[in-house]
């Protein structure tokens, strides 16, 4: 019989590249990983680690078990959740959530608001995180679903031991304080922004690689006189006049008093939310009912889309 909780951890070592990484992700130190992969071979009568130099590596016996392992952990996901049918209370235990600060905000607690209601034996947990960090958590069986920012480091969409799926796209808006030249325009177009003085994101942000190509398109390079993390940090830098940017729509700033939000006059890029969760976890009874809450309240922010 195979363990599937070493098995997860076997999982977490071929994902994370090396024991220690695994041990990280999986809040267990180096030994113990090592120990429950050794153990795991030991019931399957081979050696899943090999040393190389002072590290270690998966045998090809390993990645032959691994080869399996997506398809191991749907199908025990997708029998768990028949073991859990919506009872006529609604679905019960512990449901956890996960996302970066703007899902956190408008979709995850809003659904969480909602199960209140019409899940009343749910309890559920939420964890703010990074999507990097959320893919970790949900790999991890950490958190049952996670509301992602598309970026170019996460897992691709064919990765096995995910299911991702578009849940809206949120669109930028120009953002200028109410006593600039533009603050009460309707709309403007990003080529007569050239000579504006930008705040962006820090580099290595996914919001500042989407301002820095949109500018490239319309022909030009932003004038870069600040650079902030916080969306609160960069509604005070426009407030008081600093520069412009561009916020996506579904971000909330402080101080909406001193701030014009514009919309652009040609197409605006839009970065994408997406759904993960583990392969297979998606029938379970907890999880449909979030993610059917998730879609309404997607479907109700048409002007994200």
């Amino acid at each position: 019989m195979i363990d599937l909780r070493r098995l997860q951890v076997l999982r977490a070592v071929e994902r994370s590249g090396t024991v220690t990484a695994a041990a990280g992700s999986l809040h267990l130190t180096p030994s113990a990983v090592s120990q429950q992969v050794r153990q795991l071979g030991k019931e399957l009568g081979v050696a899943l680690l090999e040393p190389q130099g002072r590290r270690v590596r998966l045998t090809p016996a390993a990645r032959s078990l691994l080869a399996h392992a997506d398809a191991i952990e749907e199908r025990w996901r997708e029998a768990e959740a028949e073991l859990h049918e919506v009872g006529v209370d609604g679905p019960s235990g512990t449901l956890r959530l996960a996302g970066f600060a703007t899902a956190m905000c408008t979709l995850l607690s809003p659904t969480a608001a909602r199960l209140r209601t019409t899940a009343p034996r749910l309890t559920v947990r939420m964890r703010e995180a990074d999507p990097v960090a959320s893919f970790d958590l949900v790999f991890a069986g950490e958190a049952d679903i996670a509301v992602v920012e598309a970026t170019r480091d996460a897992p691709p969409l064919t990765d096995t031991r995910f299911d991702q799926r578009a849940l809206l796209d949120d669109p930028f808006d120009l953002v200028v304080s109410v006593d600039h030249k533009l603050g009460s325009e309707p709309e403007a177009s990003l080529p007569e922004l050239a000579a504006e003085r930008w705040i962006l994101g820090m580099p290595g942000s996914p919001c500042r690689e989407h301002v820095l190509t949109a500018c490239s398109r319309a022909g030009f390079t932003p004038d870069i006189a600040h650079q902030a993390q916080d969306w609160s940090v960069v509604g005070a830098l426009v407030g008081d006049g600093h520069g412009i940017a561009l916020v996506p729509r579904s971000v909330r700033l402080p101080g909406q008093e001193g701030i014009a939000r514009i919309g652009l006059a040609e197409t605006p890029p839009a970065r994408r939310f997406l759904t993960v969760t583990a392969r297979g976890a998606r029938e379970h009874p907890a999880v449909q009912a979030a993610l059917t809450i998730l879609d309404d309240l997607a479907e109700q922010s048409a002007p994200l889309s």
